[in-house]
């Protein structure tokens, strides 16, 4: 019997970062001396960040959702059901050979179409010890629209026959998926709801000197100004964000902060040379992409998002005051998140058909002026998402110890 516990995860990656963000968080917490950890991920960018000990990744071919039912491959020249054999097939002998303790999958209950689904069943049949865990982020898409996607596509049955437990990444009084989502009890009876899932946060607070060395936009000491972090995540779809925040500071060029803003790797390259050269112009820091975000963020005074969970689960964790801009397209899930968080005084958001230059200058000059309701609220809000998780690898563990 091998001395060391099995650990894979699967993240498919098609959007954004938010999904290996998410997992490598997690592998992060579990990994151990005597835990073995292996990521199944379509990221494109999986090897930007820092791996810890104990870690390590499988590169399937990456996929872009074109639209909720519409993939295509990422860089290799092949029709996409070409493609999606050849992840399946890596999945498949990934999971065999690797023959795991504890498989992990991230949101989709079949992985991207259904290409988990043979795992999922040889786990069962020839490896009936291994437990078999999904986990969900707080909120996925409004109720409607989430139990049509499910019955559509068997998610059901699937979760009541093959997986072991469902680990919601959320808190139960903020938004309650079980309810929501209408999962019977045969499903329900196996959620665990862990709380937010808390992120590093940096040894050494960079200081904001050193952060815009010298540069950024308004005027004063930079010992004194205050600072904005401005994300969107993977970026792919928060240009009109992006675009309206620089708006903002060209038509306002003695804003009292400065901006520090980074838009995310997959902004189409033609509008991030565009947001790059305005940026510039308009005396904002401006980065594609940075592995150490959490550095940035730490030397905020505001941050400036779109609401992703991933995201909003690192501000909270440096207890910073934000100001949500959720899409509502081609899910709710950002909305109603961000109505969530505004209900608890976690954060503010301003609709994204209300986004205008005005809206955003008003709301963040107010929010920059006094912070207090939501620093309090902060402050006394606490991620529990990690503890849970290891708690009940500490049960699987046992459970396999004895079997």
């Amino acid at each position: 019997m091998s001395s060391t516990y099995n650990i894979l995860m699967y993240s498919h990656d098609t959007y954004g970062l938010g999904h290996i963000r998410r997992t490598m968080a997690i592998a992060r917490n579990l990994s151990d001396p005597d835990v073995n950890i292996l990521i199944l991920t379509g990221s494109p960018i999986a090897g930007r960040f820092p791996i810890p000990l104990g870690v390590d990744f499988v590169r399937i071919p990456g996929m872009i959702k074109q639209s909720n039912t519409v993939y295509v491959p990422h860089s290799i020249k092949v029709n996409p059901q070409k493609a999606l054999e050849i992840r399946q097939e890596i999945i498949t002998a990934t999971a065999k050979s690797f023959d795991p303790d504890l498989f992990i999958v991230d949101k989709v209950p079949v992985g991207l179409k259904g290409e988990v689904l043979p795992v999922l069943q040889w786990f069962k049949t020839s490896r009936p010890e291994t437990k078999v865990v999904l986990g969900l982020r707080d909120i996925l898409d409004d109720s409607a629209s989430t139990r049509a996607e499910w019955n559509d596509k068997n998610y059901f049955n699937v979760l009541d026959s093959l997986y072991s437990e469902i680990w919601i990444y959320g808190q139960e009084n903020f938004y309650n998926p079980i309810v929501e989502y209408g999962l019977p009890p045969s499903i329900s009876n196996k959620c665990v709801f862990t709380g937010y899932i808390p992120r590093q946060t940096p040894e050494r607070k960079i200081t904001l000197k050193q952060l815009l060395n010298g540069n950024g936009n308004g005027n004063g000491d930079t010992d004194t100004c205050k600072l904005i972090v401005v994300t969107a995540g993977g970026g792919g779809d928060g240009y009109h964000m992006l675009d309206t925040y620089l708006s903002m500071v060209e038509e306002n060029p003695n804003l009292p902060f400065k901006t520090y803003m980074v838009s995310g790797p997959f902004v189409p390259q033609d509008l991030q040379d565009s947001l790059a050269r305005r940026a510039k112009k308009a005396g904002v820091i401006f980065a594609t992409f940075h592995k150490r975000l959490e550095k940035i963020m730490a030397a905020a005074d505001l941050v400036v998002s779109m609401g992703g969970y991933n995201t909003i689960c690192e501000i909270l964790s440096l207890k910073k005051p934000s100001l949500i801009i959720p899409r509502e397209s081609p899910r709710l899930e950002q909305l109603i998140r961000a109505r969530v968080l505004q209900s608890a005084h976690l954060a503010d958001y301003i609709k994204w058909d209300c986004l205008t230059t005005d809206s955003l200058r008003d709301k963040v000059i107010s929010m920059l002026e006094d912070s207090s309701q939501y620093k309090q609220s902060i402050n006394a809000f606490s991620m529990t998402g990690l503890d849970v998780i290891r708690s009940r690898l500490s049960v699987f563990k046992g459970d396999s110890i004895h079997a």
